[in-house]
């Protein structure tokens, strides 16, 4: 009986030991339910591995900057290494590792406001107890890590995701951040002078002040939707443009083989008719070029390159070589919703390589392009192979990818370095070089 009150009296009473005691584990499971969170928010590509690694990193920091720096100093130490931590682990940009500490946070802010006030009301404590007496401080966690979980799975069974930093450009992603910035910085002002003078404010007060930042984050939340929805729809309407452009070019192509069908039939004649096969695999071989146009023509259609940005990429890059006379022979056998990059950095890196392709075929007696696009599903990878006829044939297929490596004149050799950079951020991506006679290739391989 006499342990029993002693344990009591241990809980119940201001008690610091214990509570850096329990300090410890707490903080473990405060950032691994934060993890959980940024992960599913902003749907990020994680292994065991990296959330290990950021859950124990990020605790030792916690732990040791609460006896190091004085609150709130160590609370914005805290935030900053956290988005270091998630630049480095989960390797995403700098900008959605800020949107995911300040996603995170808002969301552990906004709850302990729901929480706070009414656990203090009902149990008739003030802020002081509530620091000092581990029951209550266990407790009142205890209820805020609750509602966290459940908030996780419902994004998980909902499949809620923020993907919008992965659609939108550059200039957009900054106002987004700006607005989160600025509202967590509120959040955070809001949240100290609530804690420390939560006894002198009503539960009314505490309840308005939850609802007016809650309003303020449901309104940015609707504000980026609407930013994607305009964003998206700017996207298709270049699509649009670039079809319909396809489409006036595929249209003449097939009424000049309608116009010119008796002619090319009558000639085909000709050949057989005095066995001149030779002269028949020329003609064919020019014919063929036609024909092989007019395919490429039509594969340069949205419901086939189903990606916005990426069909734009490849009919610009394809009208771009057409008017340097380069003959560009394209297969497209991929689904590139489900292509296991980001678009923005698969953009980045087949830009840069058809940019290589054009110019260096250009420079050659025969222009060819082959540009394959297809899943490989016996080695689990998506494929894309860019082959091009080059006159450099002893170029080194290691050192190209050096920064300031570049074989053309009044370039900076920076291409290559950067798709280099990109391949090395992700350990599922993969850029195989190879050289023949006639082609210079490039293989990217996407593993799933």
């Amino acid at each position: 009986m006499e342990i029993l009150n002693n344990i009591w009296m241990a809980i119940s009473t201001p008690n610091e030991g214990l509570l850096n005691f329990l300090s410890i584990p707490l903080t473990f499971i405060e950032n691994f339910l934060i993890m959980y969170l940024f992960v599913a928010i902003l749907n990020i590509n994680s292994n065991k591995n990296q959330k290990y690694t950021y859950i124990v990193l990020m605790s030792i920091v916690a732990l040791s900057t609460k006896y190091i720096l004085q609150n709130p100093f160590n609370v914005f130490f805290n935030y900053f290494v956290m988005i270091l931590l998630i630049f480095v682990v989960f390797k995403i940009s700098l900008l959605k590792s800020i949107i995911s500490a300040i996603s995170s946070v808002a969301v552990f802010s906004l709850l302990g406001f729901l929480v706070l006030n009414p656990y203090l009301t009902l149990l008739n404590l003030s802020s002081e107890q509530l620091m000092v007496i581990p029951i209550y401080r266990f407790g009142y966690l205890c209820i805020m890590y609750f509602f966290v979980i459940i908030l996780i799975i419902f994004l998980k069974n909902r499949n809620i995701k923020l993907t919008i930093l992965d659609d939108i450009d550059n200039k957009n992603k900054y106002i987004i951040f700006i607005n989160f910035a600025l509202g967590i910085l509120a959040l955070i002002v809001q949240s100290f002078i609530t804690f420390y003078y939560l006894d002198k404010l009503p539960v009314v007060m505490t309840f308005l002040s939850f609802i007016s930042l809650l309003a303020y984050f449901s309104i940015s939340i609707f504000s980026l939707t609407r930013v994607m929805k305009l964003t998206l729809t700017t996207k298709k309407l270049q699509s649009t443009e670039e079809y319909n452009n396809t489409l006036r070019i595929l249209h003449d192509n097939v009424r000049g083989f309608k116009h010119d069908f008796d002619n090319i039939v009558t000639t085909i004649g000709g050949y057989v008719r005095t066995n001149d096969m030779e002269g028949l695999k020329k003609y064919y071989v020019q014919l063929e070029d036609d024909c092989q146009r007019v395919n490429n023509l039509y594969i340069l259609n949205p419901e086939i390159v189903n990606n916005d940005g990426i069909y734009n990429l490849l009919t610009k890059k394809y009208h771009e070589a057409e008017e340097k006379d380069i003959k560009v022979n394209i297969t497209f056998l991929l689904d590139l919703s489900t292509l296991n990059m980001k678009i923005y950095e698969f953009a980045r890196i087949l830009g840069i390589l058809l940019d290589n392709a054009i110019e260096a075929s250009s420079e050659c007696e025969e222009k060819i392009i082959n540009l394959t696009f297809r899943n490989n599903t016996k080695s689990n990878r998506q494929l894309i192979i860019v082959e091009n006829t080059y006159l450099d044939k002893n170029i080194d297929t290691e050192k190209i990818f050096e920064k300031g490596i570049s074989g053309k004149e009044h370039h900076t050799g920076l291409g290559l370095w950067e798709v280099r950079k990109l391949i090395k951020k992700s350990n599922n991506i993969n850029l195989f070089t190879s050289k023949n006679d006639k082609y210079f290739s490039q293989q990217l391989e996407i593993y799933y």
